[in-house]
């Protein structure tokens, strides 16, 4: 989605890394909002879906009028498709593990990137990167430990499983340079909504107040809001220094769950989330400078 701002470079950094900053702040708040939500996984990502798409369709009505349609609709499901699934593995996640043990385990993405890049684009991983793997391998030890004594095997196989699907929606996003991310993330929004309606049925939601407040804040503000914002900033920023700035959102995403609600991370899930997020910033890190040096 298009904007009208405008300013020199140095402005328009600025600019980017202020969106992604906002974003990640919106993002942050995922589990707290899910955990508030007593509606079955699939429920909450269809409502916050449909939601989204609406706010979005509305936006790219209101910012691109008179602008041409994308010519291959079909594309834009088929890269979305990972997008849909990490919503979808995320959410169940969420539910069926604690929030920190959920959101450090996706947090392992750009490893997982990192890998399946190497095998679909043939970007060969650096040292860092292998690095990084060993680190993350040991911080997501830590985690499942805590996610074991827990009971929560499956909520935290899902919240891995989100991580991987999401490296997967990086690497197909890469390869597809030419495409719209705003349209794509539309798209994906519109598949996971048309995904859950059975669940609808099934189990039906109790529309009280805070469930109701909770669903329209993911659904304008943490999806919609956010992909808009993260759409702004990713073309003003460098991806690495985009990834780096969400480093904010693993932090903040247990705070909120705890103060809110008191759910208290364990303090092997602290420490391996502590193991893997400075895996992937130091590897973005490194990363960073190889490039500034070419």
């Amino acid at each position: 989605m298009k904007s009208g701002y405008s300013g020199t470079p140095k402005e328009q950094h600025i600019a980017g890394q202020g969106a992604i900053l906002l974003c990640a702040i919106l993002w942050s708040t995922c589990g707290l909002f899910i955990k508030l939500v007593n509606w079955h996984p699939a429920v909450i990502a269809g409502s916050r879906s449909i939601l989204a798409v609406f706010f979005l369709l509305t936006l790219r009505f209101l910012t691109q009028r008179g602008q041409n349609r994308p010519a291959k609709i079909l594309p834009l499901f088929v890269y979305g498709f990972w997008y849909t699934i990490t919503m979808i593995l995320f959410i169940f996640a969420n539910k069926m593990t604690a929030s920190a043990n959920a959101i450090l385990l996706q947090y392992t993405a750009p490893v997982w990137a990192c890998l399946l890049g190497w095998l679909v684009l043939k970007e060969r991983p650096h040292w860092e990167h292998w690095a990084a793997l060993f680190l993350v391998s040991a911080g997501m030890f830590l985690v499942f430990r805590s996610g074991l004594a827990g009971g929560s095997l499956l909520g935290d196989c899902f919240a891995l499983l989100s991580g991987i699907t999401f490296a997967a929606n990086s690497v197909v996003l890469r390869r597809q340079k030419d495409s719209n991310p705003a349209d794509i993330m539309i798209a994906a929004n519109i598949m996971c909504a048309a995904f859950s309606i059975p669940f609808f049925f099934i189990f039906p939601p109790e529309l009280s107040m805070g469930n109701i407040f909770s669903i329209l804040f993911m659904g304008i503000f943490q999806i919609g809001a956010a992909s808009v914002l993260f759409v702004y900033g990713i073309k003003r920023v460098p991806a690495v220094q985009a990834m780096l700035i969400c480093a904010i959102e693993p932090v903040l995403n247990p705070v909120w769950v705890l103060l809110v609600t008191g759910e208290k991370p364990a303090l092997s899930v602290i420490g391996g989330g502590g193991v893997i997020v400075t895996a992937v910033v130091f590897s973005s890190v490194i990363g960073r400078r190889r490039n500034n040096r070419n």
